[in-house]
């Protein structure tokens, strides 16, 4: 690996695409602290103080921190992942849309253009929301928000964080095209790592105050270490379908004969069901911040349900779980189509051995894929349960843990790759070897 980096510098290309992926997440991070106009922050740093368990808390992570300070950046980029998963799901009703999809790039730069339409739309209504709901919110001492409530308030708002959003898109395609790695994913990725001195920092003071002893330090760094390479492992890990390609024979060339494998992922849904699953139980933690105590010592039974939906309790646990194996399959059936996959094979002469081409095949690879899903499931359940039992149970600043944990891992893998194949195909060692430069010019 360290033979890997010191051969980074030596590719110009390479080079270049990093420092332009640097230096976009740069801009993206100072952005994140430029405050959106007619705000008090003091009154909603207080707030946010007090939200860390709701929806607020949650979509605040994947804003690295922007919504807390309501920066021009503060939707983030969750209306651009929420177009995304919208569109993907109306690719299976609409047949126009699963026409542009196998269209190739002609019908993905369309699709991409109708995610763009659908993200500016979301920010549109996210940003009224957001903007009626500060007016609504107060301080611990009463105070206002929102220094001067009204519609004026509301359009700047809407206006303001539409355009954040819309360049945060804009930034994730440049990493994209002219960086390195996923750039919406390296966005993300990037407001989450930004947060973690402010972990460590939290952790040393327990330390120093004695509410955290030497052992559960180790304890916690011990679990860190071992939750990171299983992590590693489970997102490597795939089922290899073996298939077999008959021989072609094409004017005076033969085509095809060789043997290769269907990999099925045995993650194949990534971290979407997580961010789901919480946004759902977060929900009526969210509705409880504005009800009234009265409402709440009206109706006891509310509270009492609302209280038993609090992370790391057994309620909590047992419904985000469901959830996550749940939308687990569901997502996996949305982003693959077995028959698909099984046309395309007998279309270019491929088969699984064993088994007839076509809907057997069909019938085979979701047989398979409905057991690898199922243990993937478990294994994004058991990371994401993880943290929320520590924090209950020792009450310790677990910080890379869940959602969080599997989007750093993951974004790390898949960018490591990329770099990876830059210094593979022009004869570099890459990560996975170490050696000596051995390099053609």
């Amino acid at each position: 690996m360290i033979g890997g980096f010191q051969n980074i510098p030596k590719i110009p290309e390479l080079r270049k695409r990093i420092m332009i992926s640097f230096a976009l997440l740069a801009v993206y991070r100072i952005g994140v602290h430029i405050p959106t106009p007619g705000i008090d922050g003091n009154a909603l740093a207080a707030f946010f103080a007090r939200a860390k368990g709701t929806l607020f808390g949650f979509m605040d992570m994947f804003s690295g921190g922007a919504l807390e300070h309501m920066s021009v950046f503060a939707l983030g980029i969750m209306p651009y992942i929420s177009a995304s998963i919208i569109l993907q799901l109306l690719t299976m009703v609409i047949p126009y849309l699963e026409k542009l999809q196998k269209e190739g790039e002609a019908g993905k730069k369309k699709i991409t253009q109708y995610t763009r339409y659908g993200t500016v739309i979301l920010s549109i209504i996210q940003g009224f929301g957001i903007s009626v709901g500060l007016e609504k919110m107060a301080g611990p001492a009463g105070e206002p928000i929102v220094l001067a409530a009204g519609w004026g308030f509301r359009f700047m708002t809407i206006i303001t964080l539409t355009s954040g959003t819309a360049f945060i898109m804009w930034l994730g395609e440049q990493i994209t095209e002219r960086g390195i790695g996923n750039g919406i994913s390296l966005i993300i990725f990037a407001g989450i790592v930004a947060r973690m001195p402010s972990a460590i920092i939290s952790t040393v003071r327990l330390m120093q105050t004695g509410e955290m002893g030497p052992l559960v330090m180790l304890f916690i760094v011990t679990m860190m270490v071992v939750v990171v390479g299983f992590i590693i492992f489970m997102e490597r890990a795939q089922r290899k379908i073996p298939v077999q390609y008959a021989k072609r024979v094409i004017g005076r060339k033969i085509y095809g004969g060789q043997s290769t494998h269907l990999p099925l992922k045995i993650n194949t849904a990534g971290v979407i069901p997580p961010i789901f699953a919480s946004s759902i139980l977060m929900f009526p933690l969210t509705i409880a911040q504005f009800l009234p105590k009265e409402v709440l010592e009206k109706y006891p039974w509310a509270g009492a349900i609302i209280e038993s939906l609090n992370r790391g309790q057994l309620a909590y646990n047992v419904l985000y779980v469901t959830f996550i194996i749940f939308f687990c399959y569901f997502y996996t059936a949305v982003v693959f189509n077995p028959m698909d996959v099984a046309d395309n094979m007998k279309k270019y002469g491929g088969y699984v051995p064993g088994i007839r081409p076509g809907k057997k095949t069909a019938e085979h690879i979701d047989w398979v894929l409905t057991r690898v899903t199922f243990i993937g499931a478990l294994y994004v359940a058991a990371v994401c349960v993880l943290p929320s039992i520590l924090i209950h149970r020792f009450n310790i600043p677990f910080y890379f843990g869940g959602t969080a944990l599997l989007i750093v891992v993951g974004v790390a893998l898949d960018t490591m790759s990329q770099i990876e194949s830059h210094l593979l195909t022009r004869h570099y060692d890459g990560f996975l070897k170490r050696g000596q430069f051995k390099g053609r010019r």
